[in-house]
């Protein structure tokens, strides 16, 4: 019966969180189009003010702005009376979250912010109130009851503001043209970051690590320069060290099939010619979504690639163990 009693109190919860989210896109409107057109005319930062729970909120709020092109940052309003404000530039845009609009804390501070900023925009459930009343821009993230067995924890409040608050940073996100290789540059060290910033060239194993071999070379010199380079695969070269072919241990297997005689057959007998390879300047992202297709395309994955000029000599290779290392995969 506990356990019942506790999935019915759950899914309660959950249907008015939904209930209260859902209503919000009846509300985006003009107010809403406001709120963006300051945004984007922003040339400061947007401040990002909240109280409690609603500061909670404003923290992640201010996150999701300065992460997907819109510089932000959070300002407690108990420590903006306390020489916080100084942050706020009349270049800024104060953007300020409280449900009940009259939370005394951002009230005591309000004429202060609009005189030092460049414009007001907030998100509180209550428009009629003195924050809604004083802002350039004011959303409503009205609830009709919070999912507390009380109605008095902030809860689908909180939550309404919460994606009205993504709702404005992602519609500014793609007014703004702000692109995933913008994203990655504000993530460098997340996978998508590695991914749009990393290249080939960053990547890839040269020069003496690579395993290269001629065209006449027999196949115990194939092994041994695989074996020694440890990327499971050798390159055949001509004599300006253009990639002819590569050979891997499935090269072998299929040889062996074919009952090919494997003690004189010489590397260009050995190879598979024109393998799939790459070019230096290829985003990492690239890299692992052609050699997926690659794979998909034909009867062998593809787990080490060249990378060749634009003469075609090999200047480089990589496998997915580097892919892994880097993070990118």
């Amino acid at each position: 019966m506990e356990a019942q009693s506790a999935i019915s109190h759950a899914r309660s919860v959950i249907e008015i969180e939904a209930e209260a989210v859902a209503a919000l896109g009846a509300r985006v409107g003009g107010a809403f189009a406001r709120a963006c057109e300051l945004l984007l005319q922003c040339r400061g930062r947007v401040v990002v003010i909240g109280m409690g729970k609603s500061g909670h909120i404003g923290g992640k709020v201010a996150s999701t702005l300065a992460s997907t092109g819109t510089p932000a940052f959070f300002v407690h309003p108990g420590e903006a009376g306390h020489g916080d404000l100084g942050m706020i530039t009349a270049e800024d845009i104060a953007l300020v979250i409280s449900n009940s609009g009259e939370t005394a804390e951002v009230i005591s501070i309000l004429p202060i912010i609009k005189r030092i900023g460049g414009g007001l925009i907030t998100l509180t459930g209550k428009p009629d109130s003195t924050l809604g009343k004083e802002s350039d821009a004011c959303l409503n993230t009205g609830v009709e009851r919070e999912a507390c067995a009380h109605n008095l924890a902030p809860t689908a409040s909180t939550t309404a503001a919460l994606v009205m608050g993504d709702a404005l940073a992602v519609a500014v996100q793609r007014l703004r043209g702000f692109s995933a290789q913008d994203f990655a540059r504000t993530h460098p060290a997340g996978t998508l970051g590695k991914r749009l910033l990393l290249y080939a060239s960053d990547l890839m194993h040269s020069g003496e690590e690579l395993p290269l071999v001629d065209d006449g070379a027999t196949l115990q010199q194939l092994l041994v320069e695989m074996s020694s380079k440890g990327l499971g695969m050798a390159g055949v070269v001509d004599g300006e060290k253009k990639l002819l072919g590569m050979f891997t241990d499935g090269d072998l297997r299929r040889a062996l099939e074919r009952e090919v005689d494997v003690y004189r057959a010489k590397a260009v007998d050995l190879m598979t010619p024109k393998p799939f390879t790459i070019a230096p300047d290829m985003l990492a992202a690239e890299i692992v979504k052609v050699m997926r297709d690659f794979a998909q395309r034909g009867p062998h994955a593809v787990n080490s690639v060249f990378v060749v000029d634009a003469e075609g000599r090999a200047v480089g290779a990589l496998n997915t163990h580097d892919l892994l290392k880097a993070g990118v995969i």
